[in-house]
């Protein structure tokens, strides 16, 4: 068993199966990580500005504040303004106040940011047919579940 992550890691032995599954999980993360960033960056985007932009798209036309955004980021960004800047100067977001509260800005997808994302979508949606011919359907499910319990709170 682990032939894979034993080849991975050039180990023989791990401290019990809780340490390997850890490791394997941390491999098959930094594995679609790294296919990910390759993918985005032939969009001039990386993962956590994909992220911002699949929220806003969601939530088009209403947009989100960035403490919503950052809320339902994948992985906390902080620097999450000077990327949502970023991602303004290149036309991809607009943000205005709040009519509720001035004090807040309201950051929505623009027109071309919609486009870039559909532009981006065959390629994300090749990355997935990958995962999806490595597992099945119930593999996947399983795999959700499991995820969930190592971050879901008590």
């Amino acid at each position: 068993m682990a032939t894979a992550l034993r080849q991975r890691l050039i180990q023989e032995r791990f401290e019990g199966p809780v340490h390997e599954a850890v490791l394997n999980l941390l491999v098959a993360s930094a594995s679609l990580q790294e296919r990910s960033e390759r993918l985005l960056a032939k969009y001039d985007v990386s993962p956590a500005q994909y992220n911002v932009l699949r929220i806003l798209k969601g939530a088009h036309p209403a947009g989100h504040a960035r403490c919503e955004i950052a809320r339902r980021m994948i992985e906390r960004a902080p620097d999450l303004t000077r990327m949502i800047d970023r991602l303004q100067r290149r036309g991809l977001v607009e943000r205005a106040r709040s009519d509720q509260d001035r004090r807040h800005s309201i950051t929505r997808i623009t027109r071309s940011g919609l486009e870039l994302v559909e532009r981006m979508a065959p390629a994300v949606a090749a990355l997935h047919r990958t995962v999806s011919r490595r597992l099945t359907r119930p593999e996947a499910v399983t795999l959700s579940r499991l995820c969930e319990k190592l971050y879901a709170e008590d």
